[in-house]
C-alpha cells in the first residue's frame, strides 16, 4: 500500500515479474487540473487537489509476451482501438524504456467507471496501468516515481495513485524539460478528522461530444477568462490546503464550488464555447442551493462532463442523495467516501 512518497509497491504473493495486476479507482478534483503547458510531458498550468473515491475501481492485468511483435490490449473485454489503444501502447513504451526490456505485453483493462463522460476513467485506468507495468516489467519505484509515471498516461492519474486527499503539484516552469518533469507529481495532503462523502449523480453516462483534451487546448488558447482563473486558483489552492488541515469541511466545499464554477466559465467564455452543463446538471446545482438553503451544508463540484458530484458530511449524504434523485429521477446516483490508492492484486489478480 502506498503510504508516502518513500513508499514502494509491494509485491504480494503470485505476483512475478512477468506478470501484474493492479486495481485503482478515479478521484474527483476539488481544485480542478484544467490547462496544459506541456502536452508531451502531461504538465498542467496549475498545482490541483482531488479525493480518491472508494467506487469505479478499474482492475488491470499486465502480462508480458516475449514472442509477441507488438501489445495486445483489451478494455472492458474488447480490442482497444482508436485513441485509446494507442494512448496505452504508448505508455508502454514509456515503461519498457525505463526497464530496459523489449518484451511486448498483454494488457486486459476492467473499467467499471463510464469512459469518457467526466468521471475520471482515464484517472483510474492509468493509475491501475502505471502500478501493474511497473510490477510487471520489474521496475521498483516509490510512491513519487510512480506519480510521476502514472501522470504521462493522464496527468489525474498521478493523484489516484493515492489514497485519500492528494495535491498535484504542477512543477517548475523554468529549467530543463527533465527538471519540469521531475518537479511534477502527487503525494498525500494531511486532513484532520473529517468524514466526507460525494454524492455523484451521473446524469448522462455517455461519452462527451467535445473531449477533455480538446476542451483545454480551446479554453487555454482563446478564453480570455482562463488566466485569471489560473492565477486564483492558486489562492483557492492555499485555502483549500488550510480547511482541510482544521478539518472545515464546509470551507472545503465553498472552495471546490467556486473553483469548479469558475473553470466552466472558462470554457463558456472560449471561443467556439465549450458547453458541458446540460438542463439536468443545472437541476442539481438548483437543488444543491436549496439544500444549503435548508441548512445541510452540501457543495456542487463538476468535472469535464455533465455530472456532478456533491460534497457533504457522510452523516447528511442519505438527505443530500434522495434530494439529488428528485431533481434528476431518470440519473443514477450513489454516494461515494475517501477510498486506497492504486495497490498491487495478490497472486495475479
Amino acid at each position: 500500500m502506498l503510504r508516502d512518497r518513500s513508499t514502494t509497491v509491494p509485491r504480494p504473493s503470485g505476483q512475478t515479474a512477468t506478470g501484474a495486476t493492479a486495481v485503482a479507482h478515479p478521484n474527483i478534483a476539488l481544485i480542478k487540473y484544467w490547462g496544459k503547458r506541456d502536452e508531451r510531458l502531461i504538465l498542467p498550468c496549475t498545482d490541483s487537489l482531488s479525493m480518491t473515491l472508494d467506487v469505479f475501481p478499474t482492475t488491470t492485468r499486465v502480462r508480458l509476451d516475449p514472442d509477441a511483435e507488438q501489445d495486445e490490449v483489451t478494455l472492458n473485454g474488447d480490442r482497444a482501438t482508436g485513441e485509446a489503444g494507442r494512448r496505452i501502447t504508448t505508455f508502454l513504451e514509456l515503461v519498457r524504456e525505463l526497464s530496459g526490456l523489449e518484451h511486448r505485453a498483454v494488457v486486459d483493462t476492467r473499467n467499471t467507471v463510464p469512459t469518457g463522460a467526466g468521471l475520471a476513467s482515464s484517472a483510474s485506468g492509468f493509475a491501475a496501468l502505471a502500478v501493474a507495468a511497473a510490477a510487471a516489467y520489474g521496475i521498483d519505484l516509490d510512491a513519487t516515481a510512480l506519480s510521476r509515471l502514472a501522470r504521462r498516461g493522464s496527468g489525474s492519474a498521478s493523484r489516484s495513485v493515492f489514497g485519500g486527499f492528494a495535491v498535484w503539484h504542477a512543477g517548475p516552469d523554468t529549467g530543463t524539460a527533465a527538471e519540469a518533469d521531475l518537479g511534477s507529481y502527487a503525494e498525500p495532503v494531511p486532513t484532520a478528522d473529517i468524514d466526507p462523502a460525494l454524492v455523484i449523480a451521473v446524469v448522462n453516462a455517455g461519452p462527451k461530444a467535445v473531449s477533455s483534451r480538446e476542451a483545454m487546448r480551446r479554453t487555454v488558447d482563446t478564453s480570455p477568462l482562463y488566466r485569471p482563473w489560473a492565477d486564483s486558483s492558486k489562492q483557492d489552492l492555499a485555502d483549500m490546503r488550510t480547511a482541510l488541515g482544521r478539518g472545515d469541511l464546509e470551507a472545503v466545499g465553498e472552495i471546490a464550488e467556486r473553483n469548479a464554477l469558475g473553470m466552466h466559465a472558462t470554457m463558456l467564455a472560449a471561443r467556439p464555447a465549450v458547453r458541458y452543463l446540460s438542463p439536468a446538471t443545472v437541476a442539481v446545482l438548483d437543488r444543491v442551493l436549496q439544500l444549503r438553503q435548508d441548512s445541510v451544508p452540501a457543495y456542487a463540484t463538476m468535472d469535464a462532463g455533465p455530472n456532478v458530484k456533491v460534497l457533504c458530511r457522510r452523516a447528511d449524504a442519505p438527505r443530500v442523495a434522495d434530494a439529488v434523485r428528485d431533481a434528476v429521477p431518470d440519473g443514477t446516483v450513489l454516494v461515494a467516501g475517501p477510498g486506497r490508492g492504486a495497490h498491487l492484486l495478490g497472486g495475479d489478480g
